[in-house]
């Protein structure tokens, strides 16, 4: 049988077109983006295609949107061998951890791919990202199992997996890179797969489609001059449920009394505290200095090598099951979809 694909295409730079008036870059259609693209014509694959809503730049990508994702990929997934989500860069990482776990027990490929340059255009990067998206998509395991089995963002050589990656760069063709886990193929002549890296659940269970995510959650970057009066001040948000609190190296943040009674205090309030390292390789060693032993024993979890993405859409996702602060800080450290060493 031909490979089936579904395209679901949300927008962004690869399905954009110039507006002759201002110049500026406009979401267009689908219809548009495959006219470009005639190529796709020639895979051997039964490929249709829906679109949400209208086309949207990425930077107006909300959970709302994920959710009608994620609600596409589950009402099609007994008809579909495979997806591929076209996307703008700007929140990819984003859109690729939240699905990570929203879609919980997939077993199928959900590639996310986008481009830097419109599709229309002469050189554009679109064209060869949504031909090598829709082939990864198709591509099966000698037994006949889909070689990918989760979400994963293709962008010009690789394939990283969709929780760990990044967008490190606005300008280049590779503009997605993941620091603390390998590549789950790269793309040159062929298509090579690293098959340690591939993730593979132990056992086959029904998708499960969690679409609710609970969006009192922040980000509390340190920096030094932060004052304890700004930071109580974001604490104080009504509703707040937890925060990833991106801290210096290895995990470091200052040993200033005030500061670490907050956060014992807040923590003690129900406030998850995760921390993670703003550094893009590496990750949180909370032991391995002072600095960094006193927010644990404040009680602040360490996020590992978790990206920001990763850890800020998994108190979501956590938070949306409804579970409790206890609940959410027993989970938030394990690896649920392979987003995290542990």
């Amino acid at each position: 049988m031909k490979p089936r694909i579904l395209i679901i295409y949300t927008g962004g730079t690869i399905g954009m077109i110039e507006n002759a008036q201002t110049g500026a870059l406009e979401p267009f259609d689908f219809d548009h983006l495959i006219d470009c693209v005639p190529k796709v014509k020639m895979l051997d694959y039964e490929i249709s295609h829906i679109q949400l809503t209208e086309p949207i730049d990425s930077s107006n990508m909300t959970p709302l949107h994920w959710g009608d994702i994620a609600g596409a990929v589950s009402e099609n997934y007994n008809r579909y061998d495979g997806f591929v989500v076209l996307h703008g860069t700007d929140t990819m990482a984003y859109t690729a951890s939240a699905l990570s776990f929203m879609l919980e027990n997939l077993s199928k490929p959900v590639i996310i791919t986008g481009s830097q340059l419109p599709i229309g255009e002469v050189r554009t990067d679109g064209e060869e990202n949504l031909i090598t998206a829709l082939e990864i998509a198709a591509c099966r395991t000698p037994g006949g199992d889909p070689q990918v089995q989760e979400v994963a963002i293709l962008f010009e050589n690789y394939l990283w997996r969709g929780n760990r990656a990044k967008k490190h760069s606005s300008t280049n063709f590779n503009a997605f890179k993941s620091y603390d886990y390998p590549e789950l193929a790269h793309i040159g002549l062929s298509i090579d797969f690293n098959q340690d890296a591939l993730l593979r659940l132990p056992f086959r269970r029904p998708l499960k489609v969690n679409r609710t995510m609970d969006v009192n959650v922040c980000f509390v970057d340190l920096f030094p001059g932060l004052s304890l009066d700004a930071i109580e001040y974001k604490l104080a948000q009504p509703g707040l449920k937890g925060i990833v609190l991106r801290t210096y190296g290895a995990g470091n943040a200052p040993t200033d009394e005030a500061f670490i009674n907050l956060m014992r205090r807040r923590i003690a309030e129900g406030l998850v505290v995760v921390n993670i390292s703003q550094c893009d390789a590496g990750g949180v060693m909370p032991h391995r200095y002072a600095a960094g032993d006193a927010l644990a024993s404040a009680g602040v979890i360490s996020g590992g090598d978790m990206t920001g993405e990763a850890a800020i859409t998994k108190l979501m996702h956590l938070f949306g099951l409804g579970l409790s602060s206890s609940e959410v800080s027993n989970l938030v450290g394990a690896s649920l979809c392979g987003e995290i060493t542990v």
